[in-house]
């Protein structure tokens, strides 16, 4: 049995409406729930109340006011060991090797929502080998 059809659940962290609602509608049609956040501090809240039952991680770098998309990534390390990591950005790309948590993995906007899929399908099915 392959991930997506264990239904795993995602966090989706993205202050941009159009941008969170097309991905998230790619990553449930490609057999995920998917819980979505519009801020880093919106996200830490959830991770904080309960970050056990998410298998990954995938947000925005630049994210307004509040925690950024690296921030919100250790702090979803803390709390879930080992816990998949895609992150998106236009304009944070470069600070990846040096912000980013190990073993994730870096999108570059513009991007297609399927891009997100594969990224985080293959993180998940790397860290269940």
């Amino acid at each position: 049995m392959s991930v997506t059809e264990e239904a795993a659940t995602l966090l989706y962290v993205e202050d941009e409406f159009l941008t969170q609602e097309s991905v998230a509608a790619a990553l449930r049609d490609a057999g995920f729930s998917v819980v979505t956040a519009d801020s880093g501090a919106h996200a830490v809240d959830i991770l904080e109340a309960a970050a056990e039952p998410f298998r990954g991680l995938i947000t925005d770098i630049n994210l307004g006011d509040g925690p950024d998309g690296w921030e919100v990534a250790r702090r979803a390390r803390e709390l879930v060991d080992g816990l998949p990591v895609v992150y998106v950005s236009g304009a944070s790309q470069h600070d990846w090797t040096s912000q980013g948590v190990p073993q994730s993995v870096m999108v570059p906007k513009p991007f297609a929502p399927i891009q997100i899929v594969v990224a985080v399908s293959g993180l998940l099915n790397t860290a269940a080998n």
